[in-house]
């Protein structure tokens, strides 16, 4: 399947598949009349690419959790770690908006106890 099919089809934009492309982790290089080829093998890698990027990760990190997710042993708990390390971090940026949250509501308390008044 060629770039502009992948991205059709899966909705993926071209600079992620550029991205992927410039990492070269395909074992053999798949590139048939000047054109990237994609297999089923990308196309899963791509889907957790896209989750990756849903999930804030940066290009670097993205880089770096699929060349761990390529590698056997290692790879799979350095990826628990990126992953542990992100979800704290979207807990701890949960946390901060439910204080910003209660915040508003005493604001909103505040003026609906002056409007009775």
């Amino acid at each position: 399947m060629k770039q502009e099919d992948v991205s059709r089809q899966y909705q993926i934009p071209v600079e992620i598949l550029k991205e992927y492309e410039s990492w070269g982790l395909c074992d053999v290089v798949k590139i048939v009349m000047g054109e990237w080829q994609y297999d089923d093998q990308d196309l899963e890698r791509l889907s957790t690419i896209m989750a990756l990027h849903d999930l804030d990760f940066s290009h670097d990190e993205i880089e770096t959790y699929m060349r761990l997710l390529l590698e056997e042993e290692q790879g799979e708990e350095k990826r628990m770690k990126l992953l542990t390390a992100k979800r704290q971090k979207k807990l701890a940026d949960i946390h901060l908006e439910e204080k910003k949250l209660q915040r508003i509501d005493y604001l909103r308390h505040v003026i609906k106890k002056n409007q009775t008044k």
